[in-house]
């Protein structure tokens, strides 16, 4: 079944990007020449799109970028690299082969984990692309499907309580990201110095073309959010019974890159398709893939996702045919429910006896600063630790499995090295930031470089009103791309301009509502006087237990969104 803005309408003029994946040889282009020129630090024409495919972004220091353009220089053309893990689980010998190589062959020697429950190097010079993925490879980590227009990092709730029930979701979160990989042998072939083989590189999920648009997907156990299922198009949220996963809910056609100026692109929650057994997944997974592909819009990348193709054709179509797709029909949705998305900072012992540490990263960058080693010390850590580290999707680190006779051992060396800082805050563990400057070549004001500030102002303004315990879900991104998910925060800062940002209050704890515009394009002297008069009201007015984003909306200083393509921007 073909739709208009499909690749069966040949009457209509695509996205250029259409034509570059069609020309790319199965995601090859001319890549493996540009490694080989040495006039140039960076990638030309399609190779600088192409290589998100293999996981990686071209990106430049903007902070010497002036200098190096008096100085008649190209700017420092650099890649970073997103690893593909699945579920975010990493082996203490894969961190210490990741460690090495970021302090030895990277600019900036920092490891940074990110919202997709995976870690970055940034700053990797093209002479030292390719030795980095062979690195990766020997301790079999790979950056495939990462970037460009495929199915992402899948991502899956940590839940290092219920060992069993997460050791379960997590093969489904590994199982689905290889169903959904790209077949094409174009990252061996110039990576890893696989042999070319004969092949017709055909693409049975992904399609010639690839997809019109990202897609990401999660594995999600309730009650924890972590993921935050409604930024995600493709969500399976674990039923379970009796402490056995039974089946899946699926949500579908969850986003929240917009562009600023333009009414048409919003941020969007993900609706409930209903309920499938655990064996019908990986079809159901194909085949919600599958109509994205076929119906998603290839002219304009503005609305190119699944939550724009869901708004355009129904959903009740868009479910139908991948109901007819699969083979499928989706049962009546489960009840589960979501009260916090948050990681538990500090110890947890799970039911198999074993402890799990959860490590509170600002930022998600594992760097050694003058007063915190923090890298050294995940090393040294790495080093003795006998089970796994888990990412998470709010940029932490879980030092999993840890068994009773060596939690003193990890302990002692994550507080010697700041990695245990019991000065941290409720509101500093609940503020996040995108990497934005000066590397995010996207980038319009600062977040990452300025959250730790900020989040000193907010905590000074809790102080004030005699809440210091208390917290608001916080986030700042320096663009309205989406990466650090502000726009699912209780108060989320997107940036619009240096020192600039559009303020949007009225998300709430469980990530369940999509914030509404406050203020636009303002300064810190405006918006933090505003948040102190609204801290100041929620104090004094609110309800038992009212989060601050409960408050705002039900008091009505912004009104609820309840349907983006109608609400958001009304």
């Amino acid at each position: 079944m073909s739709k208009p803005n499909s690749k069966h309408d040949q009457n209509v003029k695509f996205a250029d990007n259409e034509r570059l994946k069609t020309q790319s040889k199965h995601l090859r282009g001319t890549i493996t020449e540009d490694l080989s020129d040495p006039l140039t630090g960076g990638f030309t024409a399609d190779n600088f799109q192409l290589i998100r495919f293999h996981g990686m972004y071209q990106q430049d220091d903007r902070d010497i970028r002036p200098e190096r353009t008096k100085q008649k220089l190209e700017p420092l053309h650099n890649v970073m690299l997103r690893a593909r893990m699945p579920g975010g689980i990493i082996k203490p010998e894969q961190w210490l082969a990741v460690d090495k190589f970021a302090g030895d062959k990277t600019m900036y020697g920092s490891i940074r984990l990110t919202t997709r429950q995976t870690f970055q190097f940034h700053g990797v010079l093209k002479p030292n692309i390719k030795e980095m993925h062979l690195t990766l490879h020997d301790v079999g980590i790979d950056s495939i499907a990462t970037a460009g227009d495929v199915n992402r990092n899948v991502l899956c709730t940590t839940n290092p309580v219920e060992s069993a029930l997460h050791q379960e979701a997590y093969e489904w979160a590994a199982k689905i990201s290889e169903h959904l990989l790209p077949k094409t042998r174009a990252y061996l072939e110039i990576w890893l110095n696989g042999e070319r083989k004969d092949t017709t590189d055909i693409e049975p999920i992904l399609g010639s073309t690839y997809l019109p648009r990202k897609f990401k997907t999660t594995v999600t156990i309730p009650p924890n959010n972590e993921v935050d299922v409604h930024a995600n198009d493709l969500n399976f949220v674990a039923i379970e019974e009796d402490g056995k996963l039974v089946g899946f809910n699926v949500l579908v056609g969850g986003g929240l890159a917009m562009t600023h100026g333009d009414v048409n692109t919003y941020p969007r929650k993900a609706d409930d398709f209903g309920f499938i057994a655990l064996e019908h997944t990986l079809q159901v997974a194909e085949h919600v893939v599958s109509v994205q592909r076929d119906w998603g819009n290839r002219v304009n990348r503005k609305n190119a996702k699944t939550k724009y193709t869901l708004d355009t054709f129904g959903i009740d179509e868009f479910k139908a045919e991948v109901e007819k797709r699969a083979g499928v029909k989706f049962a009546d949705s489960r009840p589960y429910e979501f009260t916090h998305r948050g990681d538990s900072i500090g110890w947890i012992e799970g039911i198999d006896g074993k402890h799990h540490l959860t490590l509170f990263i600002q930022n998600g960058r594992i760097l050694d600063y003058p007063d915190k080693a923090l890298k050294t010390g995940c090393r040294k850590i790495a080093e003795i630790h006998q089970g796994d580290f888990r990412m998470t999707a709010n940029q932490n680190l879980i030092v999993a499995g840890v068994p009773t006779e060596q939690k003193a051992e990890i302990e002692k060396i994550a507080r010697e090295h700041g990695l245990i800082d019991d000065a941290d805050t409720e509101q500093r563990k609940n503020s996040m930031a995108c990497v934005s400057l000066p590397t995010c070549p996207l980038a319009m004001a600062e977040a990452e470089r300025y959250l730790p500030d900020l989040v000193t102002k907010v905590e000074q303004l809790l102080i004030k009103h005699e809440v210091a315990n208390d917290s608001i879900i916080l986030r700042v991104v320096g663009c309205p791309n989406g990466c650090g998910r502000a726009l699912l925060a209780e108060v989320g800062l997107v940036g619009k301009g240096p020192g600039k940002y559009n303020v949007y209050l009225g998300g709430n704890k469980e990530g369940t509502r999509v914030p509404k515009l406050y203020l636009e394009n303002v300064g810190e002297d405006v918006y933090l006087p505003a948040l102190d008069t609204l801290i100041g009201q929620w104090v004094n007015e609110r309800e038992q237990d009212e989060c601050f984003g409960d408050f705002v909306i039900r008091k009505g200083i912004v009104a609820e969104v309840k349907v983006s393509k109608t609400d958001f921007h009304a």
